[in-house]
């Protein structure tokens, strides 16, 4: 049996198809992974979906109805329910953090970042200056830096503290930072409304817990109040943390993937020789 050139461009073609349906399935999953709404969402339909199996193999009729219009309609619903989250992943098809953050810091400047940033927090709670820091990692956050004021400068914990300082009219909002530096100030971002936040908390803590819950930034806020320390990762909101936790939490974050999974790999390791 011979195989001619059709057959060939035919495998190539199916291979080049099964590998662009595994891309979207990855990327799905991927932003599945970092926004809370979008996994919450995923769970909704598979729910809806696996209620839609047993009423049909048990003849549930009523609720087979019910169903058939909610995945008729459901669709359409939500994408107007949903419309800020589609078009955050459409924005990221086409921008370059699609394949991960734009810079990857080395140790020195990873420490150095940590150290200004933490001398900036110390300086910021113990005078009671609200704050709100944003560190960007694999997600995008160029929708929110667009309607910033850009300040593209190195990071400084002098700095910091200029902008947050009370007659800055940049210290209402928050600041994004891409590697080691300042991209921009005065950003303004979503607020949550997850019934679990304690309501004495204020707009900063909101903004950070609505951003966290829709991608994977490093959300650190300072209370102008009380001078405490938060910071909202992963669609969780940590409260009253101190300068210690804060060094740990970050230098622990920042870390490349690549070190992660060596580590991970060391412990391993070490577990089953201990075995």
């Amino acid at each position: 049996m011979s195989i001619t050139m059709t057959d060939i461009i035919s495998i190539i073609r199916n291979i080049i198809d099964i590998c662009l349906v595994w891309l979207i399935i990855y990327f799905i999953l991927n932003n599945l992974k970092n926004n809370v709404k979008l996994t919450l969402l995923f769970k909704g339909v598979f729910f809806i979906l696996l209620l839609a199996i047993v009423s049909d193999i048990c003849g549930f009729v009523t609720i087979g109805v019910l169903l058939d219009y909610i995945i008729q309609w459901g669709p359409i619903a939500l994408i107007v329910v949903f419309q800020p989250e589609i078009r955050n992943i459409l924005e990221q098809l086409g921008r370059s953090q699609l394949l991960g953050r734009h810079k990857v810091l080395t140790v020195d400047e990873r420490e150095r970042m940590v150290y200004e940033m933490v001398n900036a927090i110390d300086y910021l709670r113990k005078d009671k200056i609200g704050a709100l820091m944003v560190i960007e990692r694999d997600i995008s956050l160029g929708n929110y830096i667009d309607k910033a004021k850009k300040i593209y400068a190195d990071l400084t914990s002098d700095l910091l503290i200029a902008i947050f300082y009370e007659g800055n009219p940049l210290h209402d909002g928050g600041v994004i930072i891409q590697g080691d530096r300042i991209t921009c100030a005065g950003a303004v971002f979503p607020t949550s409304s997850s019934p679990k936040i304690n309501k004495r908390l204020g707009t900063r803590h909101r903004a950070a817990l609505g951003l966290a819950e829709e991608t994977d930034a490093i959300c650190i806020v300072v209370s102008e109040e009380t001078g405490r320390i938060s910071i909202a990762l992963k669609g969780e909101l940590l409260y009253n943390l101190t300068l210690d936790d804060v060094r740990m939490l970050l230098i622990d974050e920042l870390k490349p993937k690549q070190d992660i999974e060596i580590e991970e790999e060391v412990e391993e390791d070490k577990d089953e020789e201990s075995i």
